[in-house]
C-alpha cells in the first residue's frame, strides 16, 4: 500500500501538506520527502509510520536544526507500507541507492583500496592485484592499506602455490605456441602456460592458495612438512627443497598478519569516530584470528543521526559488494539489529546466521579500541587535509562573508573560549586564524580571578583583549618607526637579525579582528555585543557557534543562521571553535595541577564543605600535605578511611602521577 501527501507548489509553512494523523498507517514501511521540483531528498523507514513521520511535524521551533531545513525544503511526503521491519530494510537500502538522496548519509571511501585477486573463471585462474572489485567468477582477499602488501603477499604466496601470474594475452599465445610465456620462463608463472603442469594440476594448487588465504589454517604447513619429511626419507632432496621453500614462504605470510584474535575467529570490527558534521570509519577484516585487511570511509553529515542508525547504514555500504562474516563488532546496536542481521544473512553465499554485537570487554574489545583510534586519525587527518587546501579556504572564507553579511572576507577571526570547573580554576583562551590557517604565535591565554559564569568570563576576557585596540594600532606605528634606528643598531652589536628587538619589545595583539567567534549560543553572544558596545567598538562584527547543533548566532537575532552542513564556511568555524576549546582546555589543566582544591574535589567524599574545613584546619597547603593519616583524620568529618585516601592522593609514589579527570563546562 502507497500514500502520499503533498502541495502542488512549494510553500514555507509545512503544515499547509502535512499528513493528517488518521491518513498515516501504524504498520511497518519507508517514506520518502520530496522538495518542489520532485527530487527525492531523504529517505527513511519505520516500525510505526505514523508514529515516526509525526515527528516531523512538530512546531518547527522543537525540531533539530538540520531535521527543520528538510522539512522546509520539502513539498510532500510519501509512504509504502511493508509486510515486516526486514522488508522496511531492504526497501529503504533499495530507494537510497536508486534516489541518491541528499539528507540521507553517504559513506565515500577515502582511497581506492587495492585486492588480491583469483580470477576462478578463468580456464587457468590467474592471481593478480586489482581495484577492481567486479570481476566476473573472481575471489578476493583483502582490502590491504598499501599495494605493495599485496604484491609481498602474492610474492610469498607464488613461492608455495605455484600459480599462473601471466596476463591473458602471455597466457593465450603460449598455449597456442606451446612455448612458455615469458614469466614461465624465468620461473615467475606457474600455471600450464609454463608448461610444467595440467590444467587440471594448476586448479588444484589455485584451490589450495584460495583455502589458505581464505582461512590460514596451519594444517597446510603440517601437511607440507609431512611431506617434505617423506621426500627426504625417500632421498628425494630436491622436491624436499621446494617443500621447504614453500613452507618458508607461507611462515613469512602468516608472520605479516597481525595475531589479535584466536585462530578460529573469523570478524569484521567497525570503529566509528564522529562529530556533528563528519564521521570515520574503519573496518578491520580479521580472519583465523588475523587482520587481513583494513577499509575506511569518511561519511558527511547532512542529519542529525544516532550512532545505531550510522551503524545501520555503514553495514548497508560495507556490504554491498561483498558477504558479511557471521560475526560483526560495532560500536552501537541499531534499534532494528535483528532485521540488520536477517537482511544481511541473506547476503550470505552459503547462507547462515549474522550476529551483530558490540564488545565492551576481552580481545574483540581491544580490537574494537584498535579500529576506533583509527577512525580517529582518519577523521583528524581529514579535517587537516581540508583545511589546508587553498580552494576550500578562500571558498570558506568567502561563505562566511556572504552567510553573515560581512563587508569583507574575515581575513583575521578570533575565537575565545571559557572553560572551568564547577565554578573554580575558570580560564579563556583566544586563537587566531589568519587566512584560514591557525597563527599559533597569536594565541592567549587569560586567567578569570574569582568566581564568573560563563558570560562574565566573556566580557572580562573582551574587555582585556579590546580596551586598548584604538592605541595599539596607533602607538604600535608609531613605536616601530621611533625604535627602528635603535633597534638596528642593538641588533647589530648583539650580532641578531634586524627587527627581532623590536618583535620581542612590541607585545601587543597588532591586528584588528575581521570577525570575533564565541563558543556558545545567543547569550554568549549577546554578552560580547554588550562589551564591544560598553567599549565604543562598533565595526568588529561578532557571532557565536553552538557546539550541539553547530548554529551559527548573531547579535540581536532571534534566530540562528543555518549553515549547510557540508559547508567549507561551517567546517572552517568548526575548527575554529574546537581548537579554542582545545587550547582552553590545555591551559586549565597545566593551571589545575597545583591547584590544590581541585586536586581535593576529585577525591570521591570530599565536598566543597570538607575541602573548606581542611583547608582551614591546618592554615596552608604546605601544613595538609605534609600532615599524616592519623592528623587528617581528626578534622570534623573527615574519618580515618577517607584521611587514607586524602594522603595517598597528595603523596603519590614516585614515579606514579596522580590521574587528573578532566571536565569543562
Amino acid at each position: 500500500m502507497t500514500g502520499r501527501v503533498g502541495r502542488p507548489s512549494r510553500a514555507s509553512d509545512p503544515s499547509d501538506w502535512k499528513p493528517k494523523s488518521g491518513e498515516i498507517p501504524t504498520q511497518p514501511g519507508v517514506y520518502r520527502f520530496r522538495d518542489a521540483t520532485g527530487r527525492v531528498i531523504y529517505v527513511g523507514k519505520a516500525i510505526n509510520l505514523r508514529q515516526r513521520l509525526s515527528n516531523y511535524f512538530q512546531p518547527l521551533r522543537s525540531l533539530h536544526q538540520r531535521t527543520r531545513h528538510m522539512v522546509l525544503s520539502a513539498n510532500q511526503v510519501e509512504w509504502t507500507v511493508v509486510g515486516s521491519d526486514f522488508e522496511a530494510l531492504q526497501l529503504e537500502y533499495t530507494w537510497i541507492k536508486e534516489f541518491d538522496p541528499p539528507y540521507n548519509v553517504k559513506f565515500r571511501d577515502d582511497k581506492t583500496y587495492p585486492y588480491l585477486a583469483l580470477t576462478m573463471a578463468d580456464e587457468a585462474p590467474r592471481v593478480m592485484v586489482t581495484r577492481n572489485h567486479r570481476i566476473p567468477g573472481a575471489r578476493y582477499f583483502g582490502p590491504y592499506p598499501k599495494i605493495w602488501a599485496v604484491r609481498e603477499t602474492i610474492e610469498l604466496m607464488v613461492k608455495a602455490f605455484p600459480i599462473r601470474t601471466c596476463s591473458d594475452s602471455s597466457y593465450a599465445r603460449a598455449m597456442a605456441t606451446g612455448r612458455p610465456c615469458f614469466p614461465g620462463q624465468i620461473g615467475r608463472c606457474g600455471g600450464p602456460c609454463s608448461q610444467k603442469v595440467t590444467i587440471e594440476q594448476h586448479r588444484e594448487i589455485v584451490e589450495q592458495f584460495a583455502t589458505f588465504m581464505a582461512s590460514h589454517d596451519r594444517r597446510i604447513i603440517t601437511r607440507l612438512q609431512r611431506e617434505m619429511k617423506d621426500a627426504a626419507t625417500a632421498f628425494d632432496y630436491e622436491q624436499a627443497a621446494i617443500l621447504r621453500d614453500r613452507i618458508q614462504a607461507l611462515e613469512n605470510v602468516l608472520e605479516k598478519s597481525a595475531v589479535v584474535l584466536p585462530d578460529s575467529v573469523d570478524t569484521d570490527v567497525f570503529g566509528i569516530e564522529e562529530d556533528e558534521l563528519a564521521a570515520a570509519v574503519q573496518q578491520f577484516v580479521v580472519r583465523g584470528g588475523r587482520v587481513r585487511g583494513v577499509r575506511s570511509w569518511i561519511v558527511d553529515k547532512e542529519l542529525d543521526v544516532t550512532t545505531g542508525e550510522l551503524v545501520e547504514q555503514m553495514l548497508e555500504s560495507a556490504y554491498e559488494s561483498e558477504p558479511p562474516p557471521r560475526e560483526i563488532i560495532v560500536p552501537a546496536l541499531p534499534d532494528d539489529a535483528s532485521a540488520l542481521e536477517t537482511w544481511l544473512a541473506a547476503m550470505r553465499p552459503r547462507g547462515g546466521a549474522v550476529s551483530l554485537r558490540t564488545a565492551q570487554r576481552g580481545d574483540k574489545a581491544a580490537v574494537l579500541q584498535t579500529a576506533t583510534l583509527n577512525a580517529k586519525q582518519s577523521l583528524m587527518l581529514y579535517k587537516t587535509r581540508r583545511s589546508a587546501d587553498y580552494v576550500s579556504r578562500t571558498q570558506a572564507l568567502n561563505d562566511i562573508q556572504d552567510a553573515l553579511g560581512l563587508p569583507e572576507a574575515p581575513l583575521r577571526m578570533e575565537c575565545y573560549d571559557v572553560s572551568h570547573l564547577g565554578g573554580t580554576n575558570i580560564v579563556a583562551s583566544m586563537v587566531v586564524f589568519e587566512d584560514g590557517l591557525p597563527k599559533k604565535s597569536a594565541y592567549r591565554k587569560f586567567a578569570v580571578p574569582g568566581y564568573a559564569d560563563d558570560l562574565e568570563a566573556i566580557r572580562q576576557v573582551l574587555t582585556r583583549r579590546l580596551a586598548h585596540l584604538e592605541d595599539d594600532e596607533i602607538s604600535g606605528v608609531e613605536e616601530d618607526l621611533e625604535h627602528a634606528a635603535a633597534d638596528a643598531a642593538t641588533d647589530v652589536e648583539l650580532g641578531e637579525e634586524a627587527g627581532t628587538a623590536a618583535a620581542r619589545r612590541r607585545r601587543r595583539f597588532a591586528y584588528r579582528p575581521g570577525l570575533i567567534i564565541v563558543d556558545g549560543g545567543q547569550p554568549q553572544v549577546e554578552a560580547a555585543a554588550r562589551t564591544l558596545a560598553e567599549l565604543g567598538i562598533d565595526d568588529v562584527p561578532i557571532c557565536g557557534i553552538a557546539k550541539r547543533l553547530e548554529e551559527i548566532w548573531l547579535p540581536g537575532n532571534d534566530f540562528p543562521v543555518i549553515l549547510p552542513r557540508n559547508s567549507e564556511a561551517l567546517f572552517m568555524l568548526q575548527r575554529i571553535r574546537d581548537e579554542a576549546h582545545r587550547f582552553a582546555i590545555t591551559f586549565q589543566r597545566a593551571k589545575r595541577k597545583n591547584d590544590i582544591g581541585s586536586v581535593l574535589a576529585d577525591i570521591p567524599g570530599l565536598g566543597p564543605a570538607r575541602v573548606k574545613e581542611l583547608l582551614r584546619h591546618f592554615g596552608s597547603v604546605k601544613r595538609l600535605k605534609a600532615a599524616t593519616a592519623l592528623e587528617i583524620g581528626e578534622v570534623r568529618g573527615i574519618g580515618p578511611a577517607l584521611a587514607s585516601v586524602i594522603v595517598a592522593r597528595l603523596k603519590p609514589s614516585s614515579g606514579d602521577p596522580v590521574e587528573e579527570q578532566q571536565t569543562d563546562e
